[in-house]
């Protein structure tokens, strides 16, 4: 009788040839779809200004141009110098968030904390009110001294309340109450407890918060705009976004500049300029992403099959 079901349940779960193919066509097709508007913009980024002009966004301009990339890599070091703060801003920033990030929804996720309540009101309120602009600018700036410094672009955001409140929630999730009771009657403490128990269990959480972190200060370039002055600090996102502008307001400005630099400015990249921009800032971040998808699909399954 158990094998009739056994043979029975796998005639259900069995696909035919045709279906499997028509399957693998349509997550062919969804994945097409997925990555074509990336190479929408590639195609955009070399089109020359007067194919966009004529025809707007095409995936077969008229003509091919490469000023846009050439506009960018004129900045000649400086280019190099903002990618490196990028990535050093990017890679600090996350480190230290993360570890303020795991230890405080430790503390949330652990019932017997006699403050438990009172933290995750704290973390919660500021997810729905902040201090202004003004106050926080006033704080950072005088206060803590945040002025032409990493410090500046790293210390105001290191502590997410939304990430905060993930870990948590994959901690109650993940981490069962029983595992650290074990480990306290063993004799653990609670440093050794969350660095060799807790940690390695939740490395599908804490790298989809250490992707969200990355990306934040990735394309964050508001707290540059606020708080450096000095070029040899600026953030790759901030000296791209100086770059449009000036692009911008050249193109814009053209006609009463003269009749020499009006034919010269003619050809000067606008919407190219923004696509490569695009490409310069999302291929470092769509070359990490592989890094961190098994850990993400990992945690997308936990819980979804028991033992």
């Amino acid at each position: 009788m158990s094998d009739i079901r056994f043979g029975k349940r796998n005639r259900l779960k069995s696909v035919s040839l045709p279906a499997e193919i028509m399957i693998h066509l349509l997550v062919g097709g969804f994945a097409i779809l997925c990555i074509l508007p990336f190479i929408f913009v590639i195609i955009i980024s070399f089109s020359s200004e007067e194919s966009i002009r004529l025809i707007g966004y095409s995936f077969k301009p008229l003509g091919w141009s490469t000023a846009a990339y050439k506009f960018v890599f004129d900045m000649g070091t400086q280019l190099w110098i903002s990618y490196f703060n990028s990535f050093f801003i990017s890679v600090t920033g996350t480190v230290i968030s993360l570890i303020m990030c795991v230890l405080y929804a430790y503390a949330l996720f652990r019932p017997d904390f006699k403050y438990r309540r009172f933290f995750t009101f704290f973390v919660f309120f500021t997810m729905l009110f902040g201090g202004g602009l003004a106050p926080t600018y006033m704080v950072c700036r005088q206060l803590l001294g945040l002025s032409d410094n990493y410090a500046a672009m790293i210390v105001p955001a290191l502590v997410n309340p939304f990430f905060v409140i993930i870990m948590r929630t994959f901690l109650k999730s993940s981490v069962p109450m029983e595992l650290i009771e074990a480990a306290s009657i063993d004799g653990s403490g609670e440093y050794n407890t969350l660095l060799r128990i807790i940690l390695p269990i939740s490395k599908p959480g804490i790298a989809t918060v250490a992707l969200l972190t990355v990306i934040n200060y990735w394309n964050d370039w508001f707290l540059a705009m606020l708080y450096v002055r000095e070029p040899k600090l600026y953030p790759l996102q901030y000296l791209l976004m100086k770059a449009q502008n000036q692009a911008d307001f050249l193109i814009k400005n053209s006609s009463v500049i003269g009749v020499e630099a009006t034919k010269l400015l003619r050809d000067l990249p606008g919407t190219s300029l923004r696509m490569s921009l695009v490409v310069f800032i999302v291929l470092p971040i769509a070359c990490a992403y592989p890094f961190f998808q098994r850990y993400i699909i990992s945690g997308l399954t936990i819980g979804s099959v028991k033992g």
